[in-house]
């Protein structure tokens, strides 16, 4: 029995413009440097589609089982990397690729209004621009299917999950630099976890 952890990498398929999405290059990407010794990195193309982002999340928290789940996607006219806080379940009018929009246009039908990461992004994004990177803060995911996929993971996934979009030219000075920016920004979540998983044991000891 293996005791690797399971982190789960998502970018999206191809969208308008972007043949090849930039956020799927970057899954690519950390798929090769990886995340630390003792953690396997699944990565997954989703395509730009309501219905199949939210079999293939609901399948992959119910079959992988992962320590946490990172969603990339892009987000137009920024040339910085966005850490979002809060996944939205209403309010989804715009068609996905296939001219499609889901008739609720919610993510989980009496779910919760909203979701946010277990993970205090904001945090994290000041410890990166102090370190004069440029890693923005963000509670507004758009209202389509980045917003929308993340929910999903956060309400299947007890909220371990965390969406990153990125440039939409896929870069920062550098394809490489990118990459190399999301591996410390994902490493850094993942010490932010285990440092919530010690506490809580912590306090569980200090009641029981």
């Amino acid at each position: 029995m293996s005791d690797r952890e399971i982190v789960v990498v998502t970018g999206f398929g191809p969208f308008r413009q972007f043949l090849v999405n930039p956020s799927w290059t970057a899954a690519q990407g950390l798929k090769v440097v990886g995340l630390g010794e003792g953690t396997d990195v699944y990565i997954k193309e989703v395509p730009v589609s309501y219905e199949k982002i939210r079999q293939i999340i609901a399948e992959t928290w119910q079959n992988l089982r992962p320590k946490f789940a990172f969603h990339l996607g892009v987000v137009r006219g920024c040339s910085a990397v966005i850490l979002e806080q809060t996944g939205k379940n209403c309010c989804y009018r715009d068609k996905d690729v296939c001219g499609y929009c889901p008739e609720s246009q919610c993510c989980v039908e009496g779910g919760p209004e909203k979701l946010d990461s277990i993970i205090n992004m904001r945090a994290v994004s000041k410890k990166f621009r102090q370190a004069g990177m440029d890693v923005i803060y963000s509670r507004d995911a758009g209202r389509y299917l980045c917003d929308f996929a993340y929910y999903c993971s956060l309400y299947h996934g007890q909220r371990r999950a965390a969406l990153i979009h990125v440039p939409p030219d896929g870069s920062l000075k550098s394809a490489d630099g990118l990459v190399l920016l999301l591996q410390g920004l994902i490493q850094s979540m993942l010490d932010q976890l285990m440092d919530l998983s010690e506490t809580a044991q912590t306090d569980n000891k200090q009641t029981s």
